[in-house]
Formats: structure tokens, sequence, C-alpha cells
């Protein structure tokens, strides 16, 4: 750990911490633990999509012990009302008053399995929690965790019974991360692992060591501190622009949406030893950003184009900034 100390900065160090201590419970999602990893230094939520029984849950809870935080859940369902979720006043008979009882959302490490079985009510109740990191019920405003940190999973539109998100909610997602089957090998790890009574899941948990508390803050002041040149927020706001006026897509991408990539191309720039942003850490990261906020037209969808694809073709006609030029 002393090496890792003097030759890491934080967000290096919170990244190796991440990999090492959730390796442990969580086979062949490196790609995915590198997007959570962006998306909790940057600040932003997360959206998890995916069939079932990828492990989705193990690896909110291994999170939540890896912060040293609270872990709730929610379980998506077609009569879940926003009270379930947030919480509600109960008239307490000794006290003859109303008190509030908090809900799920009031943990520091949130998964919301199977959003999208929610129906439209309930999805906007977490608009504000994501938003503003609180509650407000009966007119009184709850703060929540001061690193509340919501992960979602839904199904693909594919499956029966399920809503799509709002595009408001989609929005609030920082970033979209898609799991996939694992290969063969890592399979058998998984069975390897798990194949017994009640699954060991607990076990493996409780096993999981803690982030150092400071670290956290250290990465997110790192990131902050990291040089963007006016140049590069001239380029994300040309393709945000470009976006908008793609004929291919009814929705771009919003300023949020460009916002959400460039504080992603921070933190990448981090992970990559440097204190500055460069044209291609916005490319790396922009998919994870955008292709949950892109709204393709019926015509593109029927002809085989999906919002990665689309975006790539906008980014491949938006020249980036060139070192000579702008730096």
């Amino acid at each position: 750990m002393d090496d890792i100390a003097t030759r890491f900065n934080p967000a290096q160090k919170l990244h190796h911490i991440l990999k090492r201590e959730l390796s442990k419970v969580i086979y062949g999602l490196e790609p995915v633990l590198q997007g959570l990893t962006l998306a909790w230094i940057a600040g932003g939520h997360a959206l998890l999509e995916g069939p079932p029984g990828l492990g989705k849950t193990l690896l909110a809870k291994a999170l939540a012990q890896l912060m040293g935080g609270r872990y709730g859940r929610v379980q998506g369902a077609a009569d879940l009302m926003p009270s379930d979720i947030t919480g509600l006043h109960v008239f307490n008979a000794e006290s003859h008053r109303f008190e509030f009882v908090p809900g799920p959302l009031f943990n520091d490490v949130v998964l919301v399995d199977e959003i999208n079985r929610t129906g439209p009510k309930t999805q906007a109740a977490l608009l504000q929690a994501m938003e503003e990191n609180a509650v407000t019920l009966d007119r009184k405003t709850y703060p929540l965790a001061p690193d509340f940190f919501l992960i979602a999973a839904q199904n693909p539109m594919d499956f029966e019974g399920v809503y799509p998100l709002l595009e408001s909610q989609l929005d609030r997602f920082l970033v979209r991360l898609l799991l996939t089957y694992p290969d063969a090998d890592t399979e058998v790890a998984i069975l390897s692992r798990y194949d017994r009574p009640g699954g060991g899941h607990g076990e493996a948990v409780q096993a999981i060591g803690r982030v150092p508390p400071e670290l956290l803050q250290q990465a997110r002041a790192a990131a902050a501190a990291v040089h963007v040149e006016p140049a590069l927020y001239r380029y994300g706001a040309a393709l945000g622009a470009a976006s908008r006026r793609h004929p291919q897509l009814s929705l771009g991408l919003s300023p949020r949406g460009v916002l959400a990539v460039m504080r992603l191309a921070r933190v990448e720039a981090l992970l990559q030893s440097r204190d500055y942003v460069l044209p291609d850490d916005i490319k790396g990261v922009a998919p994870l950003a955008v292709g949950h906020r892109l709204l393709p037209t019926a015509e593109a969808l029927l002809e085989g184009f999906d919002a990665l694809g689309i975006y790539r073709a906008i980014e491949a006609q938006v020249p980036a900034p060139r070192a000579a030029e702008n730096f």
C-alpha cells in the first residue's frame, strides 16, 4: 500500500483499491468497474443495463461495503409507490404527531433493481434525489447522505412488463454501463466460487476492505483541479450542437449531457496520470455518457442505426482541437 501511495494520484489509488477489492467477489466486469470508478469520483449516478443474473445486486452491496456506508435496495415493480422509496410521515400515537420514517434512499449506496418495471410516477420520485441530493415531502426537505450514490439496473427493452425510463430520468444518470454474459472461463470461476448452499455472497462481501474515508474527497479535489483548455469546452459544445441538429436524432445531447462528458474526462485524465484533459479523454468516456441520452428517430431505428453509432458519426465530423493550435 505504501508503494501505491507514492506512485499513484488519489484517483488512481481509489481505482486500484476498487478493482482489487471488488475482484474478490465480482468476476469479468472490469469495464463496469472502470465506469463505476469514473462515476463515483465524478459525483454522478450509474445505470446498469443487462439481463438478470449478472451480479448487479452483489456489485452494489460490495460497493457499499467498500465505501464503508449503508446499503439500501429497492425492487422495481408495477405497484411500487414513490413513498416506498422516499419514506413517509407516520402518526405516532404516543407523541401525538407525525414523524418521518425515511425510505431506502436515505442510505449511502442505493440499488434500484429493475427500475424500468416501475411506473413513471415512481421513476419521477428519484429526480430530486439524483439532482439535488435531497427529498422533499410535505413541504419539508430532507438531505440525503453526503456521498449518496445510486445504482439503477434495468432490463433490456425487449423484456415484458417494462416501462421506458423518462428522458428526464435518463439524463440524471451520469453513465450507462452495459453488462453482458461472461465468457466460459469467467463463468467457470463464478460457478466455482458460489456453487454452494446460500451462494456465500454475504461472507464474500464482508471480506472486502474499505477505501480510506479521505481518499474519495482527495480524488474529487484532484479532478476539480485538472486543467481544461477553453478549446475543449468549445469542442464539447460543438458535439452537443451537432447532435441536436442531426437528422437521425429526435433528441440530442442536453447541456447536462455535455457537462457529464467533461466531468468524466477530468477523471479519465487523472487515471491516465495527467493533470490536463486531452481530446482523446473526451472521446474515450463519451460512450458512457451519451448512449442513454440520445434518442434516434423511428426511421433511424428501422434502418438499423443505434444511438452510439450515430454519435460516433457525429464525432467523426466535428474536428477536435489540435495541440499545436489550441493548447
